[in-house]
């Protein structure tokens, strides 16, 4: 088992080991300290990405990846098509994705039993329910701290989320939480000096920040001060950083932009593209909208779908012919799936107790169907899947160990995947 120490309050990893070394335990410490460090490192030479395509506002799975054409009563109105793995149906109006089913696999037997927004955001990037005693790290922020290189070895953050502010990282810092782009169409925020402000005035800003952060860490004020030390010297190394281009989208040719689409999903798949490329672990892109009270079917078919379908489909073509799809993981999910029942506005409802997800590349085998819902969408009648199993799916498909956990700075021992266990069809 990987058992990471996160230091309490107050107290540098350097300064945390050399307690311990002055104690009766101070051989076995040191060596399980080094073990973890090794650990990291192989896990690094790994090369390990992961792309998440998060669907908020709760996606309709019946008329995506679960159709129900026999459902009198459930079916709605798309139609299903053929896919490039065999016998797997999706709607009618995500032909490109189709195309790349081979790569993919459908869990159609998710039951994530939470029904709220905020907190069915929060399971589906923790694994854990929100709990008012500890905010647990999202899996991008995991991969950050379990994978990502340390912060001095490498200009770009190791995790990065588009379009939207994403989930935190909990007790692992501020330093693996989400580096924000608001809009991947526009400037990245914040990689300038403010146009009145020159170079030596910025040099001398820089040089007074850092003689306040060095004496407020000198007063021992905690983890949270270092850590934001950290991110400001790495912000300060990426203005001026080769791999600030991988924001670049306008280095693409046309066709590249058009294939993918140019609005913000869209291009945000491609920025996404270039990042996994240039060595980030982590990037997640959202695609807003999906909370379809009423009027779903032109909501799907005129919007949501089409853009859908360009980005995922054209992300996960271009990773294959690039060879970056064997070790990038592509994840598609949101807060819960919508009911079976078509309500009386022509939309569906919030419905967590059997939807699906979507994931595949990094390893993964594809070309499936998991698990399956009875004709109606209703029940879960083939292998029911939880979301730890889906967190441990996707631990295990990135590299780390499935028994890992943590050690919060108060002292709570927190699994990365508690209870749960990876899908096995995935790993056959």
């Amino acid at each position: 088992m990987s058992d990471r120490l996160i230091v309490p309050s107050g107290m540098s990893r350097r300064h945390f080991l050399g307690h311990m070394a002055t104690t009766a335990l101070a051989v076995p410490a040191m060596h399980f300290a080094a073990s973890l460090e090794a650990n990291a490192q192989q896990l690094r030479k790994a090369n390990k990405s992961m792309i998440l395509l998060w669907m908020a506002g709760g996606p309709t799975h019946m008329d995506t990846w679960d159709l129900k054409p026999d459902s009198e009563k459930n079916g709605g109105e798309f139609k299903p098509i053929a896919t490039s793995a065999p016998g797997v149906m999706i709607s009618e109006h995500m032909p490109t994705v189709a195309k790349q089913m081979k790569h993919l696999n459908i869990i159609r037997s998710l039951n994530s039993k939470e029904g709220n927004h905020d907190r069915g955001t929060y399971m589906m990037h923790t694994g854990y329910a929100p709990n008012p005693t500890v905010v647990h790290p999202a899996f991008g922020s995991v991969l950050s701290y379990e994978l990502g290189e340390k912060l001095e070895n490498f200009d770009l953050p190791h995790c990065i989320s588009i379009n939207s502010g994403g989930e935190g990282a909990g007790f692992l810092g501020m330093a693996h939480s989400p580096f924000v782009v608001n809009n991947p169409n526009g400037k990245i925020a914040n990689l300038e000096p403010p146009k009145e402000v020159n170079e030596m005035r910025m040099a001398r800003r820089v040089e007074m920040l850092g003689l306040t952060e060095n004496n407020f860490l000198s007063q021992k004020r905690g983890q949270g001060a270092i850590d934001h030390k950290a991110v400001y010297a790495k912000t300060l190394r990426m203005m001026k950083s080769r791999y600030t281009k991988a924001f670049r989208l306008d280095e693409e040719p046309a066709a590249v932009r058009d294939a993918y689409g140019r609005g913000s999903f869209g291009s945000g798949c491609l920025m996404a593209r270039r990042l996994v490329e240039a060595g980030v672990t982590y990037v997640e892109v959202t695609l807003g909208g999906w909370d379809n009270h009423a009027d779903i079917f032109n909501v799907q078919k005129n919007r949501l779908q089409p853009e859908l379908d360009k980005g995922m489909g054209n992300l996960v073509s271009d990773l294959a012919q690039r060879g970056l799809l064997e070790n990038t993981m592509v994840v598609w999910m949101g807060d819960f799936g919508r009911t079976p029942k078509i309500n009386q506005n022509a939309g569906r409802d919030h419905w967590p107790r059997s939807w699906s997800v979507v994931m595949g590349g990094g390893g993964l085998k594809g070309g499936q169907a998991i698990g399956s819902t009875d004709k109606d969408g209703v029940d879960i009648v083939d292998q029911p899947v939880g979301v730890m199993d889906l967190i441990g799916s996707m631990a295990k498909g990135m590299g780390i160990d499935v028994a890992t956990q943590y050690t919060t700075p108060r002292g709570r021992p927190i699994k990365v995947v508690d209870g749960g266990a990876p899908i096995p069809q995935l790993f056959a």
